[in-house]
Parts: structure tokens; sequence; C-alpha cells
């Protein structure tokens, strides 16, 4: 049986010197990004997630099996 944290992609978030969000899926490389806020970026980032994950779908790639698709750390 799968742990559930091992079936979700996990957000990171880290506040920057000048006060902005960044949020980043470690599991998809490149899926970043900033808001004004650690609300704005979670949105920001996970329409990128999803819109990654729908490229890998189109262009035949694999993608992580998902049960819940994102936990904020």
């Amino acid at each position: 049986m799968k742990n559930t944290s091992d079936n979700v992609l996990r957000i990171e978030f880290e506040q920057e010197e000048d006060g902005r969000w960044i949020a980043e899926i470690l599991e998809l490389p490149g899926v970043t990004a900033y808001g004004a806020t650690q609300q704005e970026a979670q949105e920001k980032v996970e329409a990128l997630a999803l819109r990654a994950l729908a490229d890998r779908l189109e262009h035949g790639e694999t993608v992580p099996e998902l049960g819940e698709l994102f936990v904020a750390a």
C-alpha cells in the first residue's frame, strides 16, 4: 500500500526578502511561481503544474500516479 504522501504533489513555499512568496513543486522540475501572497503563489503554481502534466500527457510522457493532487507544505 502506498503512503498518501507518495502520490501527491508537494508545494514548497519560501518568502523572499521583498515580501513576495515563491511556490515550487519539486516533483515537477521548473514548476515554480511567485505571488504577492502565499495563497496567490499557491494558486499560480497549481495552475502551472496542471499545464505541465497536461503537456506531458499530450506528448506521451509518463506522469506521476496521484491520489489527492496537491498538498501545501
